[in-house]
């Protein structure tokens, strides 16, 4: 192919499909991948709707996409581990590999991340993206492109789970939203042996995908009364779900992990609250930066709170591993399938939550340039 459609964001709400360059050239442990499938992430959504995401600021035009798998098209000359043909996931962000954070261990924080479809760098939704050879990783051949694509927020439940909460298997996880990050943790979770694994969400349609999906217990919060503080709210939303699901501050019955996935303040507040006593509590989703966190509960009860940004090393592999031993199944949360030529529409549906049709959006995934949307 010698041309590379690209689904460019101009500016907020604006977007077009533009021919971009097709990178001619790579260095010598790169590699030129055709792109074949694309998921949506909530990322996307939001350079799309505000331009921006915390420092992080669309200036110029750039390509949206980075939940990404596709066919190596050309390798460099010192690639071995992939070849010409392979099937592969894409890790989406190449890092610098020198800092302290690279050679500790930790290239998630490294200051010169280099992030597809974060500005000024452009993403997957075209015909070609180049990457270090190191992060493609090939596709066992039970799994699918499709499949390939949703390793990357696979991987961000792996980090979560695994690495920062540290689950060990008989323990007890609770996770507060149940969009796709938070189904995932749900997966991952149950896959590692967690004993229980508890859904919270707001709208009752998620929970019950929740429940048929991953988790062992629902919660679904009551609603606010007038003149609430959501400080009052979630403590009485916490002693509800204290009281409904059996759930102790110490022994057999308490939580030793919460992962919100929402992102919601009522959410933080709850979830300190509702993990036990020494227990651990682990940020995923973004929302307001500006919370309000009762330290008093945060160090009489010994918590650790952590942050979780993207993924580490190892990440992508466990998740691959995970996807392909039939641990955790990715393919249920592929709700919506769209071609190319309609990706201003696959993120108008992923934007509303659900089609027109009225089917409730999990995640959208959309071909790559002349790539049939059921192409496996």
């Amino acid at each position: 192919m010698s041309d590379n459609p690209s689904f460019v964001l101009k500016g907020i709400l604006d977007t077009e499909i533009q021919q971009k360059p097709v990178p001619e050239s790579i260095d010598p442990n790169e590699v030129l991948v055709q792109v074949k499938k694309t998921g949506i992430c909530g990322s996307d959504v939001h350079f799309l709707l505000h331009g921006r995401i915390g420092d992080f600021v669309v200036e110029k035009p750039m390509v949206l996409g980075h939940e990404a798998a596709g066919v190596v098209s050309k390798v460099g000359s010192s690639v071995t581990n992939v070849r010409v043909g392979d099937r592969v996931a894409m890790e989406p962000g190449a890092t610098c590999r020198k800092c302290e954070a690279c050679k500790e261990g930790r290239y998630q924080l490294c200051p010169d991340v280099i992030f597809a479809a974060t500005p000024p760098t452009d993403g997957t939704l075209a015909r070609y993206y180049r990457l270090p050879s190191d992060l493609a990783y090939p596709l066992p051949p039970n799994l699918s492109l499709e499949d390939g694509a949703m390793m990357e927020p696979l991987s961000v439940a792996v980090h979560a789970v695994s690495k920062l909460g540290d689950l060990r298997s008989n323990q007890s996880v609770a996770v507060f939203g149940c969009g796709p990050v938070g189904l995932l943790c749900m997966a991952v979770a149950k896959a590692l042996g967690a004993s229980r694994v508890i859904a919270v969400d707001i709208v009752p349609s998620r929970l019950e995908f929740a429940k048929a999906y991953a988790a062992t217990d629902v919660f679904l919060p009551p609603p606010m009364e007038k003149d609430e503080s959501r400080v009052a709210f979630s403590l009485r939303n916490a002693q509800a779900m204290k009281e409904k699901l059996g759930i102790a501050d110490r022994g057999p019955q308490a939580i030793d992990l919460v992962l919100d996935a929402s992102g919601a303040e009522v959410s933080i507040q709850t979830g300190i609250r509702v993990v036990k006593s020494g227990g651990t509590y682990v940020q995923v989703g973004m929302g307001n930066p500006n919370v309000n966190v009762d330290m008093f509960v945060v160090i009489c009860k010994e918590l650790v709170l952590k942050g979780s940004f993207r993924y580490g090393p190892g990440d992508y592999p466990l998740a691959i591993a995970l996807a392909a031993s039939g641990k955790v199944d990715v393919k249920p949360l592929v709700s919506h399938r769209f071609p190319f030529t309609q990706a201003r529409e696959a993120f108008e549906t992923t934007r509303n939550g659900k089609s027109p049709d009225g089917k409730g959006v999990i995640k959208a995934i959309i071909s790559g340039p002349d790539v049939d949307i059921n192409e496996a």
